[in-house]
């Protein structure tokens, strides 16, 4: 018999993608399993994107600055509901997201847990309103791309591995993203909230 799945099981993959089973989050990071991911870029009417720096208490990178939103689709659950089911529950936001590119990293952390994943990456117009959970996160920042790339070439320990591994390894492409996502957000919503973190 099968064990039920636990809400922080994450979908264990192999090199091709395939999903291959099932674990439980913190094991999986534990042992450094292959699993699926997902990281959203927020973007505003100014082309800058939402940072959230991760609260203290999270079981990893915590108090590292990270982009908009990231977490791992539940067994059965496809990346992209799963990306809107956390932009919901880290920012109580929604809106329309649309798939950038998708990448592999793997890296050990200073806690000595362990990230491989292949991750999808969408990009999405930020909404009129954000409500950061604080439970999740303690601080938000926009920023342009140009300053966060210039940020973390000068204190790249402030930042979490994975962010880095976008800016560096998919500069072309996450520009691209941020610039389509601009767009949408001046044609969709011209007004923006107050909120500049």
């Amino acid at each position: 018999m099968s064990r039920p799945v636990h809400p922080e099981d994450v979908i264990l993959v192999n090199t091709a993608n395939r999903a291959v089973g099932r674990a439980e989050k913190l094991a999986a990071h534990r042992a450094g399993w292959l699993h699926r991911a997902f990281s959203i870029f927020l973007v505003d009417e100014r082309g800058r994107v939402l940072l959230q720096r991760r609260h203290p208490a999270k079981y990893h990178s915590g108090g590292l600055w990270a982009n908009s939103c990231c977490g791992h689709p539940r067994p059965g659950e496809t990346t992209l509901a799963a990306a809107r089911r956390r932009l919901g529950e880290e920012l109580g936001a929604t809106g329309p997201l649309r798939f950038g590119f998708r990448t592999r990293y793997a890296a050990e952390l200073a806690s000595g847990l362990k990230e491989n994943e292949i991750v999808y990456v969408y990009f999405g117009a930020a909404p009129a309103g954000l409500r950061p959970n604080p439970q999740e996160i303690s601080a938000v920042e926009w920023i342009s791309l140009a300053a966060l790339k210039r940020a973390c070439r000068r204190e790249p320990g402030k930042y979490a591995f994975w962010l880095k591994h976008y800016l560096e390894r998919h500069e072309a492409a996450v520009a691209h993203g941020v610039a389509e996502a601009r767009i949408i957000r001046s044609q969709s919503q011209p007004t923006r909230s107050n909120q500049t973190g």
